[in-house]
């Protein structure tokens, strides 16, 4: 079942952050807990780990990108699944 990547809420007064650099792309396999993308805030540049296993199937925000906490970033499903 394919999982929808959210732009993570790194701080209590975060309310959006900009995807500086995306470890992986489309088609690359990725594994829980590796550098999935970078997030630059107001106060920092984080980079965030993949929560599941499998393949990135779709990136919805492109690097330099801005986008509200909590909304959708990216997918990360089987190879043949229909997203």
């Amino acid at each position: 079942m394919a999982t929808i990547i959210i732009m993570p809420k790194l701080g209590l007064t975060m309310e959006e952050g900009t995807i500086q650099k995306w470890h992986k792309q489309v088609g690359d396999e990725v594994t829980a807990g590796e550098p999935l993308f970078d997030v630059e805030t107001d106060k920092l540049t984080n980079e965030i780990e993949a929560t599941e296993s499998g393949i990135l199937r779709k990136i919805i925000i492109d690097e330099g990108e801005t986008v509200a906490v909590l909304e959708p970033v990216g997918i990360i499903g089987t190879a043949d699944e229909l997203i």
